[in-house]
């Protein structure tokens, strides 16, 4: 099947296809956070120091930013089917340097190569909305979403469980080949996506500023979403310090459990679709803040012993506030126009990473210098100054 820009389906999106995208969307977004639990394995191996190993998780999220600037828009210029293959093919062959590299020059560089190839999940949205009709959109879109959500949040635990077995370095292989083989279905599967704008390269990523300057609707949802996960990474980031101190002393399996608890937080996307298909997407947008907010304070009650369970609750309630704000950002700014989806994708991707990664960039350091109390009053600062921004729209 061949789409144009301009082209509408008659059909929904065949339910096969949904779980393909979401599929595929879970397995590329998981090649940002495989290696976040094996840094005290991979550094020492590959030569790196304890101080600098961080640079690997840094590295792979600075990659994802560059592709989302500057591969990402290419969605409204170049065939899609082609361009998702390529980008495709281009992590496949960063996983299998990851996988080989002699030193940390080599490994870094991969990391980087990483996350740039792992932007294709961006490029997979847009291409599912497009083909979806508007009173559906929000509903597919959100199906999709909880696969990337499950990527996100099993990525960690199975990562851990393989190199633990069969040592780091398969993690980047057995990534490897599950995307050689999403390729080959993708190949099959995909619609072909011809864009009818008529731009050069340059042009094409200067216009994003003005998308940006011009659209107000999209710099709202991009900050709602930016508040929330940089909430979302201060608490993954800062919770196993928390879990493994003195007070839970929960070894790395039940960490790992711990983060599948969390995952059930997938389940609150596709409600948030339908949700935002039947025009409830303002209200939506202020319960996620709340909840987002909310967690945080349940969380303060992880002071004792007894209260893993509020910990869990905690976890689950925020993971549902972000996984529903970003689907109704999404349907929102989709509404905006084919022709101007992927760079307004990649704008709000772009803008609430940078939030993420101040998130996880203090979870450290207010751990160390506040404990869990510092962790959660900040991480309630985050979603509540969103929605008292919220409450001027």
């Amino acid at each position: 099947m061949t789409l144009t820009a301009n082209s509408k389906a008659s059909i929904h999106m065949p339910r096969g296809l949904v779980f393909v995208f979401a599929l595929a969307c879970g397995i590329l977004i998981a090649n940002l956070y495989y290696a976040q639990p094996l840094i005290s394995l991979i550094a020492p191996e590959i030569g790196l120091s304890e101080s600098a190993a961080s640079l690997i998780v840094t590295l792979t999220q600075i990659g994802y930013c560059i592709g989302l600037i500057l591969l990402v828009p290419l969605g409204d210029l170049i065939e899609n089917r082609k361009l998702i293959l390529l980008t495709i093919s281009g992590a496949i062959l960063a996983l299998v340097m990851a996988m080989l590299a002699p030193n940390a020059l080599w490994f870094l560089f991969a990391s980087l190569l990483v996350g740039i190839g792992s932007v294709a999940v961006q490029m997979l949205i847009p291409i599912a909305a497009h083909i979806s009709p508007e009173e559906r959109r929000g509903r597919t879109v959100g199906n999709i979403m909880s696969g990337l959500l499950l990527g996100v949040m099993l990525a960690r635990p199975i990562s851990g469980f393989i190199a633990h077995h069969f040592g780091w370095r398969t993690v980047f292989g057995m990534s490897a080949v599950l995307l050689i083989i999403l390729a080959v279905i993708l190949w099959n599967l995909l619609p072909e996506r011809q864009p009818t704008l008529n731009h050069h390269y340059f042009r094409l990523i200067k216009s994003l500023w003005s998308l940006l300057r011009d659209t107000p609707i999209l710099r709202r949802r991009a900050l709602y979403q930016a508040a929330l996960f940089a909430s979302f990474s201060l608490f993954w980031t800062a919770i196993p310090l928390l879990l493994s101190g003195p007070l839970f002393k929960l070894s790395q399996q039940g960490i790992a459990l711990f983060a599948l608890a969390g995952a059930m937080g997938a389940i609150a996307a596709p409600i948030a679709g339908r949700i935002a298909d039947k025009g409830y997407a303002k209200p939506a947008t202020g319960f996620a803040l709340a909840t987002g907010a909310f967690a945080f304070l349940l969380s303060l009650f992880g002071g004792t012993s007894a209260s893993l369970f509020c910990l869990v609750l905690a976890g689950i309630l925020l993971d549902m506030g972000v996984q529903c704000n970003v689907v109704l950002g999404q349907r929102t700014i989709y509404l905006l126009g084919a022709e101007v989806r992927s760079r307004l994708n990649a704008l709000y991707m772009a803008i609430f990473f940078i939030g993420g990664a101040i998130g996880s960039g203090i979870a450290s350091v207010a751990y160390l210098y506040g404990g869990w109390t510092l962790v959660a009053s900040i991480g309630f600062g985050f979603p509540a100054a969103a929605f008292l921004f919220y409450l001027t729209e």
